[in-house]
């Protein structure tokens, strides 16, 4: 009986629930009407789901009360619960044209389409399921053609944190904002040889993708709207704010190239990326946090082949030789060094014999030329016996390679996004925060055992000395924002903090000798930024047809330090230990009475003399009016106020219009005034570094502040603003029902006294006072930053984007994007009367620095990248076009031009099942590479640098493979 009760019950539910489960039809259509085959549907909480056919049509047995999602690749996911057994759906596209920005306007409803100016629309979370880039500027770079970014190497600080430009400009000429408040710069200034030399950017890759829901990007010139920074656009990064989902994402991959391992072939680069996402909601009025992070570990890589140059002289073989007899190499007596050599079976017998005879003098003096390359002395000691020693010692050339590739990284980056709303009438606070640290790894030049650079009773082989870097960035955001009366204000604080440490590694100081450490605290900079805004905001619905009035104020803090390293790590030292502090002190020597240089190899460290704590302030007005005249036409003005403490004021203006010719075809232009503030950087940064000049041979250079004594002498004036003038025309068209849209737009930027990072002056060196500081810098040449030129840049941007529905239900999103662009020097270089005397124009805006500017990244980049989803398939397929570029040399005969090539990325996505996304793919497909460095340049530096160092067009990692795991929990 009990056994029939049971049964009976089980019989009761299931026919219940029998009765309550029926078929559910309906058609999907996006926001233009057009039908959406291929959408996913399916009811939460099970693994239960159907697709919709090429006319947007599905049917699926669901019961009253379920819920169900449907969701497409490039459309806002959504949620229905069934009430009745027909239903409609109208998906929402997460990247269509007339989606709200918060960058470039600030009326509260205007859309990409009807906006005045170039702006893109990036979606990063579907960008992030499909392409193998993890980090923020390569996503970028390969993504958006008016954006460039690439790793650079053998570069000190700027092998960890990569310049990033828009059209060309400069790093510093982006302005960075995060939900629309000012970003902070990085503290590191790029001073050595690399694009955007002597320029200051943001560390974008501080900021997690996983924390990011969009990017949109703003091609025209903004400081009338937005202040310093923003004379070639502004990127505003808009955060999650996704709420009661999980999104677990891990990607790993590597090289798969021909050229890996020195170029030996195999698998070297190897990454892994583990990143996440999560929002709570807070409240009933649509308030939330959201928390975003991820763990990057990256290895480094080296394309370097051989080391085809000099390795030994003569005197390290008899180095070897008494290590064998255990004889103390720190200090090898010269009857002991006459003895040995008799015993090195590739010296002649008339070299032995000459080495026999020499005096003490004689014996410790390199071999000698005149200035015309004959001989008038010879010292075999000096003899290049690099073959014959590599095989004394079992060695090979690749044994001396640098390595000239991306460096190593390991780090974390954390970001929450958090919102509460207070009323029902829109008052809500706000705040947003982050923390990144990255921990890099990066080599330098190799130092060779017969170089004075090389202290060999420590490295009998040399050494590869490395740059540990510890890039540590956290930042705070917080705000109120409502109604007072009928005007929306916002008034928020922005503070940020970027500092970058050196600790280098495998190294010494060679003028210490037998007392120098090997690892040294160098020392390091810190940018910290302080922002408070008001913004009031009122839009008039009855004026015009809408007015949009908004106004405001800005207060800005800076601070910039530079932190001294430990003594050892900056110091030239005598040769019995004391420090050198004047002129006439001499070096430590090598065996050939050379001097040796003090500090530590491949970054010296920061002095006392360096060390310093600068702060200024500045503050801002700011005046914006939008009006829709009539239904067809917008004009714009804009103009800003700003003061700063440190070198005065300026103001500028914007005024911006669009006119609709038709419903779905609107031209639209631009005319600007804009400006950029020397940074901080710029004004006080001051050290001593080992740059690598155009034939590999080490200078150490000294970087002087404009108000120091050597800038005076050179006539080197105090830096002031940058100030522009820019103009942009573009038109914007749809065919609705071709699913097809495109925008074309033409800009023209001037900019003058742009501050430039000069070439390095040497003194006399005949005891001037010039002489005396670089001497006391422990420098050999003097670098500044100086308002040295005026610039011109043109170019045309061209996007356009297109749906396709197949009958089979494919759909396929196609984009083609485009920038040709121009930036040339223009007039005479901005120099002084001294430096027109001396005849160094040349050095104050040098032909290398030329180079960097005009042509070392591609003038034209072409995107064209394709989506097509089948199913539970999505296969993503790009290619980009990258122009020609210049190696940047001050030789114009070795100015090589590499050309242009092609960059092919294709993936493979399969929606395993609601919660799990898998992806398979590769960056450079087909493993290409740019042109290699040809001899007749001369700019392969004996082999270290088979592709060029100094002109990036997309890195030399080759084919880089990748897979990917996505969980999504709700």
């Amino acid at each position: 009986m009990k056994n029939f009760y049971v049964m009976f019950c089980l019989f009761f539910v299931g026919w219940v629930t029998q009765a309550q489960t029926q078929e559910i039809t309906g058609t999907v259509v996006d926001d233009q009407e057009q039908p959406l085959g291929g959408v996913s549907v399916a009811i939460e909480g099970t693994n239960k789901g159907t697709i919709t056919d090429f006319d947007g049509k599905f049917n699926i047995d669901a019961t009253m009360g379920e819920t169900l999602v449907f969701s497409f690749v490039g459309f806002d996911t959504k949620k229905v619960v069934v009430q009745s057994a027909s239903l409609n759906v109208t998906m929402v596209s997460g990247l269509a044209l007339s989606e709200v920005m918060l960058v470039g306007s600030r009326n509260p409803s205007r859309t990409v389409v009807e906006s005045t100016v170039p702006i893109d629309v990036l979606n990063i979370k579907e960008l992030a399921t499909a392409v193998p880039q993890v980090n923020l500027n390569q996503m970028l770079n390969y993504v958006a053609p008016s954006f460039t970014s690439n790793t650079q190497t053998i570069s000190d600080g700027t092998d960890h944190i990569d310049p990033a430009s828009l059209r060309g400009l400069g790093p510093d000429q982006v302005l960075v904002l995060i939900n629309g408040k000012r970003r902070h710069n990085s503290s590191l200034i790029n001073v050595n040889g690399t694009f955007g030399r002597g320029s200051v950017g943001t560390d974008l890759n501080a900021i997690p993708a996983a924390a990011i829901q969009r990017i949109e990007v703003l091609r025209d010139g903004a400081a009338a709207q937005y202040g310093s920074d923003a004379i070639a656009g502004v990127i505003n990064i808009v955060l999650n704010k996704n709420i009661n989902e999980l999104n677990l994402a891990v990607t790993t991959g590597a090289n798969f190239a021909e050229n890996a391992n020195d170029q030996t072939g195999g698998v070297d680069g190897e990454t892994i990326n583990v990143a996440a996402s999560y929002g709570i909601g807070l409240g009933d009025n649509g308030g939330f946090i959201n928390f975003s992070g991820d763990f990057d570990y990256r290895e480094d890589y080296s394309r370097m082949k051989e080391w085809e140059g000099s390795i030994f002289n003569a005197y390290n073989s008899i180095e070897r030789l008494a290590l064998a007899q255990n004889i103390d190499i720190t200090n090898i007596a010269d009857d002991d060094v006459r003895s040995l050599s008799q015993s090195l079976p590739f010296l002649t017998q008339e070299d032995k014999d000459l080495i026999s005879g020499f005096s003490s003098e004689e014996l410790h003096t390199s071999t000698q030329t005149d200035t015309e390359g004959n001989v008038i002395f010879y010292n075999p000691l000096s003899n290049n016996v690099t073959d014959q020693e590599l095989a004394a010692r079992n060695q090979e050339r690749s044994d001396y390679n640098m390595r000239v590739g991306q460096s190593a990284l390991r780090g974390g980056r954390f970001f929450a996004n958090f919102s509460l709303p207070l009323d029902d009438n829109g008052t809500e606070i706000y705040s947003f925060a982050g923390i990144s640290s990255r921990r890099g790894n990066s080599a330098g030049f190799y130092r060779l055992p017969n170089q004075n650079r090389t202290y060999t009773p420590i490295y009998i082989d040399g050494f590869l000395p490395e740059i540990n870097s510890k890039i540590n960035d956290k930042s705070i955001a917080t705000g109120i924002k409502g109604k007072i009366g009928e005007w929306d204000v916002d008034f928020s604080n922005a503070w940020g903090k970027n500092e970058f440490l050196y600790l280098i590694s495998n190294t010494s100081n060679a003028s210490l000798q037998q007392a120098s450490p090997t690892t040294f605290d160098a020392g390091g900079f810190s940018f910290a930024q302080n922002t408070t805004n008001l913004d009031i905001s009122n839009f008039y619905e009855d004026m015009f047809a809408g007015l949009n009035v908004a106004f405001g104020a800005e207060y800005r803090l800076e601070n910039y330090e530079i932190v001294a390293g430990e003594r050892a790590s900056y110091e030239q030292y005598t040769q019995n230990g004391t420090p050198i502090t004047t002129a006439t002190q001499s070096p430590a020597t090598d065996f050939f009475g050379s001097g040796r240089p003090g500090g530590s190899q491949v970054f010296p460290g920061f002095s006392p003399k360096n060390e310093l704590s600068r702060e200024r302030s500045s503050i801002a007005g700011y005046f914006d009016i939008e009006a829709d005249i009539t239904e067809q036409f917008l004009l714009t003005f804009a103009t800003r106020f700003e003061d700063y403490s440190d070198f005065g004021s300026t103001i500028n203006f914007k005024l911006s219009s669009r006119y609709k010719l038709t419903e779905n075809i609107n031209i639209r232009g631009a005319a600007n005034t804009g400006f950029r503030a020397p940074s901080l950087h710029q004004l006080n940064f001051n050290s001593t570094s080992t740059i690598f000049d155009n034939d590999g041979n080490p200078q150490e250079v000294g970087t002087f502040a404009n108000d120091s004594r050597a800038a005076k002498l050179l006539g080197i004036p105090q830096l002031k603003e940058e100030t522009s003038k820019s103009l942009s025309v573009g038109f914007t068209a749809q065919i609705p029902d071709a699913n097809l849209s495109l925008t074309v737009d033409g800009y023209f930027v001037a900019i003058d006294d742009r501050v430039v990072y000069t070439g390095q002056f040497e003194g006399p060196g005949t005891g001037t006072e010039l002489d005396n500081l670089l001497a006391q810098a422990n420098a050999t040449a003097a670098s500044f930053f100086a308002n040295a030129i005026d610039t011109e840049s043109k170019g045309v941007d061209f996007v356009l984007t297109h749906n396709a529905i197949f009958n089979n239900g494919f759909r396929l999103k196609s984009d083609l994007a485009a920038t040709l662009s121009k930036t040339k020097q223009v007039g005479s270089i901005n120099s002084s009367p001294q430096i027109e005397r001396a005849g160094l124009v040349g050095t104050y805006f040098p032909e290398d620095s030329r180079i960097y500017l005009e042509e070392a990244v591609p003038r034209t980049k072409v995107n064209l990248t394709n989506s097509l989803t089948a199913g539970k398939f999505n296969v993503f397929l790009r290619n980009v076009f990258f122009g020609e570029v210049t190696e940047a040399t001050t030789t114009v005969a070795n100015q090589q031009v590499f050309s242009s090539k092609i960059v092919t990325d294709l993936s493979l996505g399969y929606v395993a099942s609601e919660s799990l996304t898998l992806t398979v793919g590769a960056n450079n497909l087909l493993d290409v590479y740019p042109d290699r460095a040809k001899g007749e340049f001369n700019n392969r530096s004996d082999g270290r640098f088979d592709w060029s160092r100094r002109a990036q067009q997309f890195g030399i990692g080759g084919r880089f493979l990748f897979a990917r795991v996505a969980f999504t929990l709700k």
